[in-house]
């Protein structure tokens, strides 16, 4: 049977400081697309560098912006990376052997390790955070929860050797930040949908994320930055749940 061909895909929007890196892991690939929403850094000559097929598209959201890449593909298999992620050189000899004969898989599960503060996590449930990153993309949906996506394979999966090496913030501030805004997407979905809440409540679910982080998914074991991470945790369960109570009293003083 002849190897399949397979598209990498990545969408940007200024991601020049480590697209290099990711486009390079991806060089296996026959064809490599990537999406961009408008950035304004060298993200499109560092794409056009690696001979990759470049597509501007105002960001309609991660499902559309997905759907407008797919609609693009013509090859039957996609390895999807974010521009802050880098395939392992593990990874990425597990994901061409495994494309030398997919037989009925529908897609590969890749383990992803995650720079946060000051090392990569191995606990704290942020390990092995397995992702279809490897699919038929005749088999593949995409699913969207608030600001955050996944793939959703239709038919059989199994585990790939190796990790995506994730750079997810550039620092705390950017983590910070991006809590600011996951959260008060998350509150305004839940109040839309009926759900209200109060300040118990918001302190409530932040000692029990606190918990659930640092203790039961053995943050502890991840130093410095598992506690850290554990602290953030608590803060963004807290932020999620408080502008919800806020949002009920702006309802009601409003009314």
């Amino acid at each position: 049977m002849a190897k399949p061909e397979v598209t990498g895909l990545v969408l940007t929007l200024n991601g020049a400081k480590h697209l290099g890196a990711c486009l390079a892991s991806l060089d296996f690939c026959d064809q490599i697309l990537v999406v961009d929403s408008g950035s304004t850094d060298a993200t499109h000559d560092i794409a056009a560098a690696r001979k990759a097929r470049v597509l501007v598209n105002p960001w309609p959201g991660p499902k559309k912006q997905f759907e407008f890449a797919f609609a693009r593909i013509t090859t039957p298999w996609v390895v999807s990376l974010d521009q802050d992620e880098i395939l392992s050189a593990e990874l990425r000899a597990s994901v061409i052997q495994a494309l030398q004969d997919p037989a009925d898989m529908s897609a590969f599960l890749c383990p992803r390790t995650s720079f946060y503060f000051d090392r990569f996590l191995r606990h704290s449930g942020w390990y092995p955070d397995l992702l279809p990153r490897v699919f038929k993309l005749a088999d593949t949906g995409v699913h969207v929860s608030g600001p955050h996506y996944g793939f959703e394979p239709k038919g059989k999966t199994r585990r790939l050797a190796g990790d995506i090496i994730h750079y997810p913030y550039e620092n705390l501030k950017q983590h910070v930040e991006k809590i600011n805004y996951y959260t008060q997407i998350a509150a305004e979905e839940m109040h839309a949908k009926g759900k209200r809440a109060g300040v118990a409540t918001a302190v409530g679910h932040g000692l029990a994320r606190f918990m659930k982080i640092y203790f039961f998914r053995r943050g502890f074991l991840d130093g410095k930055a598992g506690f850290v991470l554990a602290v953030n945790s608590f803060f963004y369960a807290f932020q999620k749940y408080i502008r919800l109570a806020e949002l009920g009293t702006a309802k009601h003083r409003d009314s």
